[in-house]
């Protein structure tokens, strides 16, 4: 029968208490943090106050902006100013020391050894390297002995740096050093390194001696100079730094590494930081000496146990009761409610750590334990972290057998199979997935509640037999999906298919994933299956596949429509460049389409000569693209023709024009620039008019300019346009170009430049007569660019 556990039973106004005393905790703990980041916030402005002299606030702004440049937290910029490292690259030539280049025999670093290797990447980020000291200060700044340190330095370090182990020595009364802390080193190392003689060429004691960290990269020569702990192929790579508190270094900690490449120059400014942390939260425990020497002991026994187990002292008070008990000793898989693991628990005090604990039948069976030197097991116990943040409840069985004045405790976490089931469950119902187990032979079955979810099955009527799966499915998906459970249960072939499922509320898309566990005879015994709903995938899938037909229909529209515009303009304009003889004028008309192979533009012209022997030029540009441009430019074309030819002046053409593109009732007609111009031989004259069209360039005697324009705005604008006209006389070999804007304008360029570039290119090929061809004129303002407009010209030359 399954024991209800126990909850805390003491007074509660001692609970209470606790609770606050819990929550004081969590204040102290942060307060050490700060304080420790702060001395070295402090002590880095006294180097720049003192070294550039800087009040304390300029200090303090340069440390910050130096941080903001090198991408650091302040605290880590700080660490660099105090090493003397802040704004310096690092050298590959420095020694394991940082004393120098190592020279040998008058050279330096031999070459190919690994004092003398090139760098290599990097492995830790400027965001690792900002958020990591942050998260290591507040473990330290809990940390109750020297153990529990080297652990919060190991976990925090092992991923950004590779570190395999951390040592910590602390300078020895007598000399030397005596290991005062370790992560991840073996028992019998530990053993035999315990103290280090005074003399000994050990990297430790030179790295408190000098208070210079040794960086020990290449393990041939490295034996040569020190002796090492452990084989140097196990730690390649080491690094022993001093452990800086206020007043001295009290200790050295070491980075042991098992990758076998120089410590890059984040990864040196992170340990020093780590070290300088380190160092603050050494200098508040006792030393080595005054901690108690059968920690070593207990801890070495620990360490050959499996599971969860502290060694516990009694702290009593000058009447003899116990008021706390001190964790003297923890087991590498010690692991409790807070998350803290192994030699992290050494050092702490028993309610300082878990305190509503008190008056608990826990505590009573450990001082009952103590008192009658029996054995203590109770009952499941239910305990309730209090920290910061939401409630943790955990559910303990405790066993303590006392061991001398001292209590050897275990305990056996029983939510952990409550947490595994409520994480599963929470992965089925993320994913949509359900799973199912059963016994062919028998029908029995098994599914989960996600299963019925997706089959939208109510969980009172059970599973569905596999035989009976095809029975669900609709009717299209039911043959095949038959074979495949056939096969499943009586040969053992996996089944693998997506099939659609009739549920109440719709089709679903379920993929169904099964195999067969088989005895000595092949014979199914056993089905494993899975579900996963696709639902929500088939759908967006479908949706998906619409939106791409109706993307290539929308795409093959416009490229009909394009084709049609294309084969109208052809058919308007089926000459892209030709010359003419109108008048007594040498006529060359060109006409360029866009290079972006988008639309279709409404560029036009017209050079016609009119029955009473004058001729008419007219130049035009349809706002927009494509088929509409197209239909207005057509209309425009002929219309102006029309209306010349029948001898209406230019002024009645444009505003008729005008009228047309107001008052055709289609919105397909917007608006439209042109110029329109009539020479005259017998005077030779010419006279023209325009519509918000630019003016035409006359090319005289060498010199380019642009004649003034009359008034005029664009076609299809207002309804009370004013038009005028503007005369010219031409004299023999004058040239006049009638352009649209397609020949000026360039993107991200202002107008005025291509109406000067124009007006310099045509000086340069206008000057020699009518030799030169349209083309030649516009190759070099149009050959370099890409075009996203049509462009038309037309050039007259008077002979």
């Amino acid at each position: 029968m399954t024991r209800r556990p126990e909850k805390s039973d003491g007074p509660a106004e001692t609970l209470a208490l606790a609770k606050v005393v819990a929550r004081l905790r969590e204040e102290l703990a942060d307060v050490r943090r700060g304080a420790a980041e702060e001395a070295v916030v402090e002590r880095a402005k006294g180097v720049l106050m003192g070294a550039e002299g800087l009040s304390a606030h300029q200090a303090h702004a340069a440390l910050v902006a130096r941080a903001e440049l090198h991408g650091h937290s302040l605290a880590v910029e700080c660490s660099a100013v105090l090493d003397g490292t802040a704004g310096r690259p690092p050298r590959a030539d420095r020694s394991a020391t940082g004393a120098g280049p190592v020279r040998r025999n008058g050279a330096g670093p031999a070459p190919g050894r690994a004092g003398n290797r090139t760098q290599a990447r990097p492995r830790t980020g400027p965001a690792e390297r900002t958020i990591i000291p942050s998260a290591l200060a507040g473990t330290l700044a809990q940390v109750r002995s020297a153990h529990g340190a080297a652990a919060g330095l190991h976990r925090h370090l092992r991923a950004a740096t590779g570190v395999d182990c951390v040592v910590i020595y602390a300078a020895a009364a007598g000399g030397g050093a005596d290991l005062w802390g370790d992560a991840g080193l073996d028992p019998d190392l530990a053993r035999r390194w315990r103290h280090l003689p005074p003399g000994v060429a050990v990297a430790p004691l030179h790295a408190l001696e000098t208070g210079r960290p040794v960086w020990l990269e290449d393990p041939g020569r490295d034996a040569e100079r020190y002796t090492l702990i452990g084989q140097p192929e196990r730690w390649p790579t080491r690094a022993w730094l001093p452990c800086p508190a206020p007043e001295a270094n009290i200790a050295a900690v070491g980075f042991l590494r098992g990758r076998a490449e120089p410590f890059d120059p984040g990864t040196r400014d992170l340990l020093r930081h780590a070290a300088r942390l380190c160092g603050a939260a050494l200098g508040t425990l006792p030393a080595p000496a005054e901690a108690g020497a059968p920690d070593a002991d207990a801890q070495r026994m620990l360490d050959a146990l499996p599971g969860s187990v502290i060694v516990i002292t009694p702290l009593r008070r000058p009447d003899g009761t116990v008021e706390d008990f001190r964790v003297d000793a923890a087991s590498p898989g010690a692991f409790d409610v807070s998350g803290r693991r192994g030699k992290e628990l050494t050092g702490a005090h028993l309610l300082e750590r878990y305190p509503t604990v008190l008056g608990t039948s826990l505590w009573h069976g450990f001082l009952e334990a103590l008192e009658t030197g029996t054995a203590y097991e109770g009952e499941p116990f239910e305990y309730e972290e209090v920290a910061a943040g939401r409630p943790r409840h955990t559910t303990f069985s405790v066993r303590a057998v006392p061991l001398g004045r001292r209590l050897v405790v275990s305990w056996l976490r029983h939510d952990t199979e409550a947490r595994e089931a409520t994480r599963l469950a929470d992965l089925q119902r993320l994913g949509n997935l359900g799973w199912s187990q059963g016994d062919p032979a028998t029908g029995d079955a098994e599914w989960s509640d996600q299963a019925y979810t997706i089959f939208q099955r109510e969980p009172a009527l059970g599973p569905v037999d596999w035989k009976d799966l095809p029975d669900h499915l609709v009717p299209e998906d039911a043959p095949g999906t038959a074979d495949a459970v056939d096969r499943l249960l009586h040969h053992a072939e996996p089944l693998d298919r997506t099939v659609r499922i009739a549920s109440p509320a719709g089709v679903r898309h379920v993929r169904v994933i099964a195999e067969a566990v088989a005895d000595a005879t092949g014979a199914p015994v056993e089905v494993h299956g899975l579900f996963q709903d696709l639902t929500r995938q088939r759908h967006a899938e479908d949706e998906l596949v619409r939106s791409e037909l109706a993307v290539a229909h929308q795409r093959g529209l416009l490229r009909a429509e394009r084709a049609l515009a294309a084969r109208l303009q052809h058919a308007l304009l089926p000459i892209p460049e030709q010359s003419l003889r109108l008048a007594g004028l040498d006529v060359e008309v060109a006409y360029r389409p866009a290079e972006d192979g988008v639309n279709v533009g409404g560029d036009w012209y017209s050079a016609i000569e009119l029955p009473d022997g004058k001729a008419l030029f007219v130049v035009g540009d349809v706002a927009g693209h494509g088929l509409d441009a197209v239909a207005t430019m057509a209309q425009l074309r002929f219309t102006a023709k029309g209306m010349i030819v029948t001898g209406s002046p230019l002024v009645e053409a444009l505003q008729r024009l005008n009228t047309l593109l107001l008052h055709t009732g289609d919105a397909r007609f917007g608006t439209a620039t042109m110029v329109m111009a009539v020479y005259d031989p017998a005077e030779r004259c010419l006279t023209w008019a325009q519509a918000g069209h630019p003016p035409p360039l006359l090319v005289r005697d060498g010199r380019a300019h642009y004649l003034d324009r009359p008034a005029g705005v664009l076609l299809g604008a207002t309804a009370g346009p004013r038009f005028e006209e503007a005369r010219c006389r031409l004299l023999p070999g004058d040239q006049v170009l009638l352009y649209t804007d397609g020949l000026v304008e360039k993107p991200a360029e202002h107008l005025d430049e291509g109406f000067a570039r124009l007006a310099s290119t045509a000086t340069r090929n206008c000057t020699h007569g009518p030799v030169e061809t349209l083309g030649a004129l516009l190759s070099p303002l149009l050959g370099h660019v890409a075009r996203r407009d049509d462009t038309c010209v037309v050039r007259l030359h008077v002979p």
